[in-house]
């Protein structure tokens, strides 16, 4: 077993690290930010940057599109399950990534777009496992998979608007009909397990300490299936998808109006004074700032 981490009291704290509120180092990126285990033909991948709720940094993102071609072509696994590592699923892009840690200039790597194409075109079914937070780029990684099972302690957001941000994959529209994608889109609220399965991004709740074995009970059914008829009506349910524009709606940032509105938002003021925030004085000072409107 690892270590458990220790917390560095603040003046001690080394200024070419990067620690948590709490005083925990964060780990630089690694291979081991994306976990891959096989167990009874289910290819488990596991996001693996629990101090930071598994935010995504280019580390991530690369080594999830390993873990994901890894499992695509291993003959061995019929069902791939996602999941993150600790007490949340991925709580979004990591914001403070670059300042610490920014990506070697050598390495070639996927965007997550990419990794979620991987997951819709893949012949094997996807399940996200969630619990904890699935903000940001984690609602839509999970809203990509084939079927996502959810802890009943689950919070789910599109929270990037309070950023000043569109959003990084707009899947959410596909998932939830016209009001309800408006609602979570444009509020930025955070809502619950229960209230994501009531508008079409979850397929199952479930108590959180049962998560797991429902999980593995439904990859071992689908992986008990024919795979060619599990790959022939995974495909068919996304060509009817892709018939009315997923892909293109996916890549929304291409129309010329969309793009301009999208590069005018950098100069929002609102935005900046926020991620102004966030450079010069820190993670929390950023929270209060983004989040103020939101508290009860």
């Amino acid at each position: 077993m690892p270590d458990a981490p220790v917390a560095v009291p603040q003046d001690q704290q080394d200024p070419t690290k990067r620690y948590t509120p709490e005083g925990y180092e964060v780990p630089a990126p690694s291979e081991n930010d994306v976990l891959y285990e096989v167990r009874d033909s289910i290819a488990w991948i596991t996001l693996n940057r629990p101090l930071i709720l598994n935010a995504v940094d280019w580390s991530l993102t690369l080594n999830l599109g390993r873990r994901l071609e890894q499992a695509e072509n291993d003959e061995d696994v019929r069902v791939v399950v996602l999941r993150g590592n600790g007490r949340a699923f991925c709580a979004g892009g990591d914001l403070q990534s670059q300042k610490f840690y920014p990506k070697p200039e050598d390495i070639p790597q996927p965007s997550m777009m990419d990794n979620v194409l991987r997951i819709w075109r893949m012949p094997k079914p996807v399940i996200a496992a969630v619990r904890g937070h699935a903000l940001g780029q984690g609602i839509e990684i999970a809203g990509m998979c084939d079927l996502t099972i959810a802890a009943d302690d689950a919070q789910f957001g599109e929270i990037q608007i309070r950023h000043g941000f569109g959003p990084p994959m707009l899947v959410t529209p596909f998932l939830t009909g016209l009001k309800n994608a408006k609602f979570i889109m444009l509020s930025g609220e955070v809502f619950s397990a229960e209230e994501a399965y009531r508008v079409g991004l979850v397929n199952r709740v479930v108590p959180a300490a049962e998560l797991d074995e429902a999980v593995e009970t439904q990859a071992k059914k689908l992986a008990s299936l024919p795979p060619t008829a599990v790959a022939l009506n995974k495909l068919a349910v996304n060509r009817v998808y892709e018939l009315a524009g997923f892909q293109a709606a996916l890549n929304y940032r291409d129309d010329p109006v969309i793009q301009a509105l999208n590069d005018s938002s950098r100069d929002d003021k609102v935005s900046a004074e926020r991620l102004a925030t966030l450079r010069d004085q820190g993670w929390e000072a950023f929270k209060q700032q983004r989040d103020a409107a939101f508290r009860e």
